[in-house]
């Protein structure tokens, strides 16, 4: 197979769609609106959410045979280091298996190492081409230089704010859907202490947790951490109300006490960024295709962006160019076909995961704290060690296996009604118990 192509988009999903592409014999082309990531000085700072490899990431990785050297880029987090108000720490693994763990990764790093293979096999970049005009009945791409760029396939893979998406769905009966949250985030960094070693644990997801505000604090392979601070846009103690260093400093001092330790210049450092937002996104169709075999494709962030908050938008993008990859080569000579059934295998997962990630928000930020929730997660563990096949909380379903979102939801909601079931039999046997017995009294 030798179809030229035009992936848009050098980021994550577009660097790895175009070194699947290039494995299975595509003449693959990158137009990267950004400066190449590789050039000194260059790196996503302040604007970016550091990234949790979980298992369908791990996968892809490993099908394109770049897993193990990426491995030392990489730190392991086993669960959940929990900081409460009164500053100690509450650790709360993700599993039972040795394997259900997350690896830490800075953006940066594992984006160079992308662009750095997909280069190795071939794959040539422009960087500096901004996309302006996309026709999807050739398929092109125009560049703002005026360029015309023809392809067999483009990809469009530029993220939640994607060129490709809007032009494709230019006379077409396209929905889009964008959900802008009410929170934003500034990234801080909690530097290794003053002996060189890092200043907390760090071989666990950092959470502390808060009705006001959440930060959650990703390992870096150099002792650090980086850390990322989510407050509503408005109010007193949102981003708008806190633009003076000594109120920056009472909050922090209030709701999250040990960052003042841990972060020394946190003040100076929340006021240097402006905030960024988050956004979901959900449109269709994914792709168009031409009468005569060729298309456009969405992938990633520009067909399904989601909240950061189940640590899945890099790993499901991942597993987009894993399952587009399936497609094409069970449809070598058919591209509308292969296309149709990337879209109608994935588009309904992952409108579950945006849900998820929703939800996932109220659980970091306000269900971590409270013992009912701690239990409730003890006893999915433990469920889980008495019956491994039985019975798998969601979590473990989403982070640590493939199984597709909307199973992986339908399976636990499954399991959620057993529960009910259960506790209810067991409350009332208790109920009936305690009334005997004060009958038996009684008489």
């Amino acid at each position: 197979m030798n179809r030229g192509t035009l992936v848009v988009g050098a980021g994550l999903a577009g660097s790895l769609t175009a070194v699947y592409l290039a494995r299975r014999g595509f003449r693959v082309r990158v137009l990267e609106r950004r400066g190449d990531p590789r050039a000194p000085g260059v790196k996503e700072e302040g604007r970016s959410i550091n990234l949790g490899l979980s298992q369908r990431g791990i996968v892809a990785l490993r099908e394109v045979g770049l897993l193990e050297r990426l491995a030392p880029l990489t730190v392991p987090m086993r669960g959940r280091a929990v900081h409460l108000p009164d500053g100690t720490l509450r650790f709360q693994p993700y599993g039972l298996a040795e394997d259900q763990i997350l690896h830490s990764v800075l953006r940066h790093d594992l984006n160079v190492a992308l662009v750095d293979e997909a280069e190795r096999l071939g794959v040539g970049f422009s960087w500096g081409q901004r996309v302006t005009a996309v026709d999807r009945t050739k398929p092109a791409v125009t560049t703002d230089d005026q360029t015309v760029h023809t392809a067999d396939l483009v990809v469009g893979a530029d993220g939640a704010f994607s060129a490709v998406r809007t032009h494709l769905g230019r006379g077409l009966r396209m929905d889009l859907h964008q959900e802008f949250l009410e929170w934003g985030y500034k990234e801080l960094l909690i530097p290794v202490g003053d002996d060189g070693k890092p200043r907390t644990e760090l071989r666990a997801l950092h959470v502390w947790p808060g009705d006001e505000g959440l930060i959650v604090a990703h390992p870096n392979a150099d002792g650090s951490l980086t850390a990322t601070v989510f407050l509503p846009f408005e109010g007193g103690h949102g981003f708008a109300g806190l633009t003076e260093p000594q109120r920056v400093r009472e909050f922090f001092a209030r709701r999250f006490p040990d960052t003042l330790t841990l972060i020394p210049d946190v003040v100076e450092q929340f006021l240097a960024h402006p905030p960024a937002s988050l956004v979901t996104v959900r449109t269709a169709p994914w792709h168009a295709t031409t009468e005569d075999g060729r298309g456009v494709v969405l992938i990633g962030d520009a067909a399904h962006a989601v909240y950061p908050f189940f640590g899945q938008g890099m790993n499901a993008a991942f597993e987009d160019c894993s399952v587009l990859d399936r497609c094409l080569a069970a449809h070598p000579h058919d591209l509308p076909m292969a296309l149709a059934e990337f879209e109608n295998s994935r588009r309904p997962h992952t409108n579950v995961l945006a849900e998820l990630s929703k939800r996932n928000f109220v659980e970091l930020r306000d269900k971590l704290r409270s013992p009912l929730f701690t239990v409730r997660k003890k006893v999915d563990l433990a469920l889980n060690r008495l019956f491994p096949n039985a019975w798998v909380p969601l979590y473990t379903l989403i982070a640590h296996t493939t199984v597709p979102y909307g199973e992986a939801l339908a399976r636990a909601r499954r399991q959620d009604r057993l529960l009910g079931g259960v506790t209810a039999a067991l409350t009332g046997a208790a109920l009936a118990g305690l009334t005997h017995r004060s009958r038996a009294r009684g008489s």
